[in-house]
């Protein structure tokens, strides 16, 4: 107790050790905090990209701060159900024949300079054998009535309003372009003013009205609104339209775990083959010295790849062969000269002579010498584990169903995120890299100077 409460005294003398401990125990507190909120299976299914998962969400939207930034904001994305919030009323009329009238207004208060990406409403309805009918209209800030759709709808109907085939002929002859300057898309026709060209943004409150018709008692008819705009969230969207907040925190646990597993599993391994290797001595520490040579000219890189390529791109496989690839480094060579120092000590020589075992010795009064010195090493190692993992990603040799920050600069590379602007889709990941990489390192920098008394002048 009292030799962690002196490291503790040691570590708070140096500013940049009290930073980086601070950045790695807020990526622990991080991690925390993402695995209990999102469990893993959860994060998982999330990270799938399936269409009841995504389907709020716009694609390529950046993330909702980059409006803190901009003096003409981006349209945020929209959300609302039937009846629920003031600007989502639902009301029902009975009809003399039977079913009933149900009435849907929303208003829809748009004062950006950009376009949103589209418009959806979903439609929930139970009958028995007449199909509910649905009307919808659309009423712009300038009193224009455009009728969006009408038709019958099943049990679950969705209508995107981007594409209504009949909706773009209505509104190709509303705004009465010239061949030369069609409309380019639904969503330009309904939010741009009529008759002014170029296109300006038509400012002000949208009323989107629905009219359903059902035929039967007790058949009914709910409705959600999703407008997809171009921000969407703390992180953003990829071009499957999955938030990256799922990836951006997931990448902190899955990070942490790769990396400090890699670096403790190497330097535990490591340290005990060359404890046995320097107190055995004879055939078996030359074995361990010749393996080590060997392995150190071994682009193990290379390696990773291959397996990657052609067996496994599970991250725990290849978590298993980065460890069993870096147990026999050069570490092994520097902790046996540290060992064969420790094996003259005169506390071993008396061990031996009160009959301690080999192993006792060697778990007991060598490796406990030697801990204190190697976890600097072990600290600083834990970043170059993560950048590795990362860098596997990049290559497209990650685990595809593990949501990892590597991950997520790959996708970004190949669909071309720098191209198209969209420079927070690999920022962000980065961002994340390079403050992890950093709080490792100015911690294992500043234990090395702690436990290595000829540094500690320095």
């Amino acid at each position: 107790m009292k030799k962690f409460k002196d490291t503790f005294q040691d570590i708070v003398r140096y500013p940049s050790a009290i930073v980086g401990l601070l950045i790695v125990l807020a990526l622990i507190v991080f991690s925390i905090y993402t695995m209990i909120t999102i469990p893993y299976k959860e994060a998982i299914y999330l990270w799938k990209g399936t269409e009841e998962v995504v389907y709020k969400n716009p694609r390529n939207a950046q993330p909702t701060w980059s409006n803190w930034f901009r003096k003409d904001k981006l349209p945020e994305s929209i959300d609302v159900y039937a009846g629920v919030g003031e600007e989502f009323s639902k009301e029902v009329t009975p009809r003399e024949k039977g079913g009933s009238q149900i009435e849907f207004n929303y208003e829809l208060e748009y004062n950006y300079n950009e376009l949103p990406q589209d418009i959806f409403m979903y439609f929930t309805s139970n009958y028995t054998d007449r199909n509910p009918f649905i009307v919808i209209t659309m009423i712009t800030p300038s009193g224009e009535e455009i009728k969006v759709f009408d038709g019958g709808i099943a049990r679950a109907t969705n209508v995107r309003f981007g594409q209504e085939e009949k909706l773009m002929n209505r509104l190709t002859r509303l705004h009465g372009r010239e061949p030369e300057t069609p409309l380019k898309n639904v969503i330009e026709g309904l939010f741009t003013k009529v008759g002014v060209y170029p296109p300006v943004v038509d400012k002000g409150t949208y009323t989107i009205n629905v009219k359903a018709t059902t035929f039967e008692e007790g058949s009914d008819v709910d409705a959600e609104l999703v407008m997809h705009g171009t921000v969407f969230g703390l992180f953003g969207t990829d071009h499957m339209r999955r938030d990256l907040k799922i990836a951006i925190m997931w990448g902190a646990p899955i990070a942490l775990a790769f990396g400090l597993t890699a670096a403790l599993g190497t330097a535990l391994i490591s340290m005990f083959i060359a404890a046995l290797g320097t107190w055995f001595g004879g055939w078996l520490d030359e074995l361990i010295q010749r393996i080590t040579e060997v392995n150190m000219v071994i682009p193990y890189l290379s390696i990773l790849i291959m397996v990657g390529t052609f067996y496994s791109r599970s991250i725990w496989v290849l978590l298993a062969v980065t460890i069993l690839l870096n147990i026999f480094s050069g570490a092994i060579k520097s902790r046996r000269a540290i060992f064969l120092q420790v094996r003259e000590s005169t506390y071993i020589e008396a061990a031996k002579a009160y009959g301690a075992s080999d192993y006792r010795i060697i778990i007991r009064y060598m490796i406990p010498r030697v801990i204190p010195m190697i976890i600097p090493g072990l600290v600083s190692a834990v970043p170059a584990y993560v950048f590795l993992e990362a860098s596997l990603a990049i290559l497209g040799l990650g685990d595809p169903t593990v949501p990892t920050w590597g991950k997520i600069i790959n996708d970004a590379r190949t669909y071309g995120a720098l191209y198209q602007g969209m420079f927070y889709w690999i920022l962000e990941p980065a961002v994340f890299l390079m403050i992890t990489g950093l709080g490792f390192a100015m911690l294992g920098f500043a234990l090395d100077r702690i436990f290595n008394p000829r540094l500690r002048g320095m």
